[in-house]
């Protein structure tokens, strides 16, 4: 049978190889040899123990300092079952170890793409293994990474892939997705993805008014409106200044779009909001979920944190702890962009 893979990245295949080579020893540099390996396997023992215990302390440090409730897991579906059937639609997130969050958002998008498409099964993969991990350890909830999901669709025989990645723009983690999944062409019959979020002017155009109308009774004149974005290093950050251009042009001169990681940055924002004039600020993320980001860069105590920056310069500032997925229109926009990979391989 013909397989099919609708969208393709390329993959970059790394071989290695090694070679040894041996002669004749002398009795005694026999024994030197023994006793060499015998250092050197005791020293790898102890440093692999080393290494271990640092990383349990580590993550002990971890879980101790988060002394934040983050919701309860068991409310969650992590979506891993097995018996999917011929057809998988298999939603890819970075993921949120905030546990209300994490069901709110990507766990709403995931059920809406299931009352979508009945014929689906709808199993999920985090992208990010640092959560998965911290997720189990404290919650002793189980997601799978993208290898594992993948590897769990091949294992039930699954024939029609249907992957959605929750990401907002086609940037470096959407093409290492895109280059993983081509990894696993043959593996099913037909293999399709899904755009991101931010793909057209008029996903644009339906996420800017979807984000204004979702805050349109805090737009009083005297209020600045923020939203933070993750940011990134790629081309793809371009994301943000479109969207903060579309806002200003359709006179949305009170809303502003800044990023953690990335430019335009929160002093970039800031300045922009005491050209202003305003008042009041209201910080809300541009992310799927109100995860890590959310909570500590943008509302938390810490100095440097949004709120307290804002605070420093006189602002009131009233912080909406809320992910994108939690927006009825977001998601339409994401089931619509997994109809047009159904429909691509009809």
């Amino acid at each position: 049978m013909k397989k099919s893979l609708a969208f393709l990245m390329g993959l970059t295949v790394v071989a290695s190889a090694l070679t040894g080579c041996g002669g004749a020893k002398s009795s005694s540099e026999s024994k030197e040899s023994a006793t060499s390996a015998t250092e050197a396997t005791t020293a790898a023992d102890t440093t692999e123990a080393t290494t271990a215990a640092e990383t349990t302390t580590e993550a002990a440090e971890e879980d101790e300092e988060e002394n934040y409730d983050t919701g309860d897991a068991s409310l969650d579906n992590p979506r891993n079952q097995d018996e999917i059937g011929e057809n998988e639609l298999l939603v890819l997130s970075f993921g949120t170890s905030f546990n209300d969050s994490r069901r709110l958002t990507i766990g709403a998008i995931e059920d809406a793409l299931e009352k979508a498409f009945p014929d689906y099964s709808v199993r999920r993969g985090f992208t990010a293994n640092i959560i998965i991990d911290h997720v189990k350890r404290r919650d002793n909830e189980v997601i799978d990474d993208v290898k594992e999901a993948l590897d769990r669709a091949q294992k039930n025989g699954v024939k029609t892939l249907v992957v959605q990645p929750t990401h907002l723009m086609d940037g470096l983690e959407y093409n290492d997705i895109v280059n993983e999944i081509a990894s696993y062409s043959d593996a099913f019959d037909k293999v399709v993805i899904g755009k991101p979020l931010l793909t057209t002017d008029d996903d644009f155009k339906r996420v800017e008014n979807a984000i204004v109308d979702w805050t349109k009774d805090y737009d009083d004149g005297k209020t600045a409106i923020c939203f933070m974005g993750h940011g990134t290093e790629a081309e793809s950050n371009g994301v943000y200044a479109k969207m903060q251009d579309m806002l200003t042009a359709d006179g949305h001169t009170n809303y502003f779009v800044g990023t953690v990681e990335a430019s335009p940055s929160v002093e970039d924002v800031l300045k922009k909001v005491k050209e202003g004039g305003y008042e009041k600020v209201v910080l809300e993320p541009l992310m799927v979920v109100a995860g890590d980001h959310a909570n500590n860069d943008m509302a938390g105590d810490d100095e440097d944190s949004w709120k307290s920056i804002f605070e420093a310069e006189g602002y009131k500032v009233e912080c909406l702890l809320r992910g994108l997925g939690e927006n009825e229109d977001i998601r339409k926009l994401y089931v619509e962009h997994a109809q047009a990979a159904v429909d691509s391989i009809k």
